[in-house]
Formats: structure tokens, C-alpha cells, sequence
């Protein structure tokens, strides 16, 4: 159903509170849950962006090559091996998206967008084949992120294949893959390994289906991993979560996990208006969500996401993240919008919110502003804040969230580190 611009803005001034102030160049407003600790920005990325804690206590950690011995104060160049990339054809991508530590095991495992693809430019981004062509790799290391025990497409248990990984994936007909930093393995408390993926759906004609027609269009699938007594993984995937293309033109995209103590997990997921079905972006920008209350294996209808209170949420398309505090609270990380967004930005405010327990929902007080687009930003061209990683510092408790401020449609950047306390 169609929206109309002026009555969202003016009703989500009214909602959003003194949380989201209508001037966008103020700072912070207050938020019953965070308090803004510290920002710092630097020419590139911080050690802590993408990082991963190596050891269950340990406060060791891994940021790609990049490895801190002293709780993220200083940082060295130590590549992992073997090295399962340079001896691949000219073209073949292994591209290396997020990471968990399995606390049960101690096993680090990384996710892997992954392109067999001869002759592909390897400078080119987001290359339209991939979306024919990407499947999923994945590494374990067994000792503290020193060395990969191997590199293994991840292919579903039975009568499945490499090129035909998963019910309804065949690679080169159709894709799945990773889509951004919030799409990081879960391990559940029953010890599965839960991989948020998404994939393009097939058409009656077996070709991409697209019935937005925007940049693209996604359905959801979580791969369950069991390990096995070799360090493998055996997979299999849940079932598919599908959007409607009349509320959200590019389906379902980039989700991330929760599991709450209940047993629940929470999936927020990035939609979309726009395309060639909305060309005035007329349909509402909302996240959408969806529960499993059996570690993953279905999940609920999904449904715009919302404040517990009720309020409507809005934001535009692009990635967002959740994580687990050690307190045992929850906070979700993403762009909020005062009214209607279209397609994909603007990419600004960027927010944190504390995730209520009971609804599943962002608790409205909580919500801070950790940044904006200023006036001096104006000048830098337009600006995107996405992108961005959570960790918990384990010695002071504070949330570190990364984040590139981006400029000028993502052609510069500098980089952001916000660290934030807990009320």
C-alpha cells in the first residue's frame, strides 16, 4: 500500500521523539540505554573493524591478516595459512565476509563469498555475474586463528553438489552468498553453527527472477551446520524465507542473528522500495523480521520491523547488525530514518538500540544517534554511513562500533571508532 511523503514526515517527527531530533545537525540526542564514550576518526580502517576474539576469554583477536595480542592497542601483519588463493585462475574470487568463534569447540570459523570465474576483473565491484555465479566457502582453524585445517565449498548433506549446493541453487544459473558485515555465523547454545545467507531466486523461465525491478532480488536461507568428528561442518539449510515483492521491490537481504534466552533468534533483514514496481518510492522503507523458535530450522511470515511501542521504523536499504552484550543484553546497529527513505538512502543517522527481550523489538527510548551528516559534510559530496562492525570490549565492557564515513557515493572515506557504555 502506498504512503504518502508529507504524512510520513510529519507523523514520524512526532514519533520518533526527543530520541531523533529533526535537525540532523545536532548531536547525540539521549538514549535510556547508551552513553556516547568516545569517537575518533582515522585515514583507515581501525584494527577492531570486522574483528573477531580468537580464545573464549582470551582477549586476543583477528582482523582479517591483521592480529592484536593486547586487547586491540596495537596490531601486526600476520597472514593466516596456508594461503588458499594465489594459486587460483586469473578471475576466481575468494572473498573473505565475516567470522565467529564456535565458544564450545574454540574453533574459528570464517565465511567466504566465493566466484570460479575465468577471466572475471578482479578489480570490479559488485560484478552483475556474480549474482549467477557466487557460492559459499568456508575455513576452520583449530588453533587460535594460526592456520586453516582446509577451505571447503559449503555444500548441503545428501544428494547435493557443488554446482547444486542447496534446493533451489544451481551456481551459474543462480547464487548465494554473503551480503554484507552483519551476516555473521551464530552459535547457537545447542552448538549449531547458523550462517545467515541470501540467495537469488529462479523465475518460472529459469532465469533470475526480479519482479521489482531493482538492483536486485533476494530471498533468505540459513545454513545449519552439525560438526562432524573431522572439524567439517555437515550443512543443511532452513527454510527459505521469502518476501513479498509488493511491500519490499528487492525481497529480503543481508540478515543478521540473534538468540535470546528463550530460544528464540531474531532475524533483521534489509528490504527495499524503488525499482521499476516504485519508481516514486512510495512504498514504506521498513527492515523487516522474522523468528524461528526451533534453532533455525523455520522461521515465521516476515513483517516490518518496529519500535516495542508500536511506532514505525524507518530506514533505508542498506545493512544493519546485531549483537549480544556479555550483560545479556541485546543492541541492534543500523540507519534510522524521520521519514520515508528512498531506495537506498539516505544512509544517515546511524543508530544504536537496545532490542527488548519480550517483543523482539528496538526499545524506542534506547536509541542513540552516534552519527550524522553535518554541514562541513556537505562539502565532501553525499554522504553514506554503513558498513559497520560491533565487538565488546571484554576488559572495559564498552561496544566498539567501526564504520566508514563514506563520500561522494563511496569514491573516499575516513574511519569511524565509537565506543559506547552501558546505562
Amino acid at each position: 500500500m502506498s504512503i504518502r511523503r508529507g504524512f510520513i514526515l510529519c507523523f514520524s517527527l512526532l514519533v520518533l521523539g526527543p530520541c531523533f531530533a529533526a535537525d540532523t545537525d545536532q548531536g547525540p540526542a539521549a538514549s535510556s540505554s547508551l552513553r556516547l564514550i568516545s569517537r575518533s576518526l582515522t585515514p583507515n580502517a581501525p584494527g577492531f573493524h570486522n574483528a573477531v576474539y580468537l580464545k573464549k576469554t582470551d582477549a586476543s583477536l583477528r582482523s582479517g591478516d591483521q592480529v592484536s595480542i593486547d586487547k586491540g592497542h596495537t596490531w601486526k601483519n600476520e597472514p593466516m595459512r596456508p594461503d588458499f588463493v594465489s594459486g587460483l585462475p586469473h578471475g576466481y574470487r575468494r572473498e573473505p565476509v565475516t567470522s565467529a568463534l564456535d565458544p564450545i569447540t574454540g574453533r574459528l570459523i570464517t565465511i567466504f563469498n566465493a566466484l570460479d570465474t575465468p577471466g572475471l576483473d578482479p578489480n570490479a565491484v559488485e560484478p552483475p555475474v556474480a549474482q549467477e555465479t557466487y557460492y559459499l566457502r568456508y575455513r576452520v582453524s583449530a588453533d587460535d586463528g594460526n592456520r586453516w585445517l582446509f577451505d571447503e565449498a559449503i555444500v548441503q548433506a545428501g544428494n547435493f553438489t557443488a554446482q547444486h549446493p542447496f534446493e533451489g541453487v544451481w551456481v551459474g544459473k543462480n547464487a548465494i552468498y554473503l551480503g554484507d558485515l552483519g551476516c555473521i555465523p551464530l552459535v547457537t547454545r545447542a552448538g549449531k553453527v547458523l550462517v545467515p545467507a541470501q540467495t537469488t531466486p529462479l523465475g518460472p523461465d529459469g532465469k533470475l527472477w526480479n519482479p521489482g525491478g531493482g538492483w536486485t532480488y533476494t530471498d533468505v536461507l540459513v545454513l545449519i551446520g552439525t560438526w562432524t568428528n573431522g572439524q567439517h561442518l555437515s550443512w543443511r539449510a532452513s527454510q527459505r524465507v521469502v518476501g513479498d515483492p509488493k511491500r519490499s521491490t528487492r525481497g529480503l537481504i543481508e540478515p543478521t542473528l540473534a538468540e535470546f534466552p528463550d530460544g528464540r533468534i531474531l532475524m533483521v533483514m534489509r528490504g527495499s522500495n524503488g525499482g521499476k514496481a516504485d519508481p516514486q518510492h512510495e512504498l514504506p522503507s521498513y527492515k523487516w523480521f522474522t523468528v524461528s523458535r526451533d534453532g533455525g530450522e523455520s522461521w515465521s511470515a516476515p513483517e516490518p520491523w518496529s519500535f516495542e511501542d508500536g511506532q514505525a521504523l524507518f530506514s533505508p536499504s542498506s545493512m544493519s547488525a546485531l549483537c549480544r552484550h556479555s550483560s545479556g543484553r541485546y543492541f541492534w546497529a543500523g540507519n534510522l530514518s524521520a521519514h520515508n527513505c528512498d531506495g537506498n538512502l539516505p544512509r544517515w543517522p546511524l543508530v544504536v538500540g537496545e532490542v527488548d527481550p519480550r517483543s523482539l523489538k528496538v526499545l524506542h527510548s534506547s536509541v542513540l544517534i552516534v552519527d550524522t551528516q553535518r554541514p562541513e559534510d556537505k562539502n565532501h559530496g553525499r554522504l553514506d554511513l554503513s558498513h559497520l562492525t560491533l565487538i565488546e570490549d571484554r576488559e572495559t565492557k564498552q561496544i566498539i562500533l567501526t564504520y566508514p564515513r563514506s563520500y561522494n557515493a563511496y569514491k573516499s572515506n575516513e574511519w569511524a571508532t565509537v565506543r559506547l557504555a552501558l546505562k
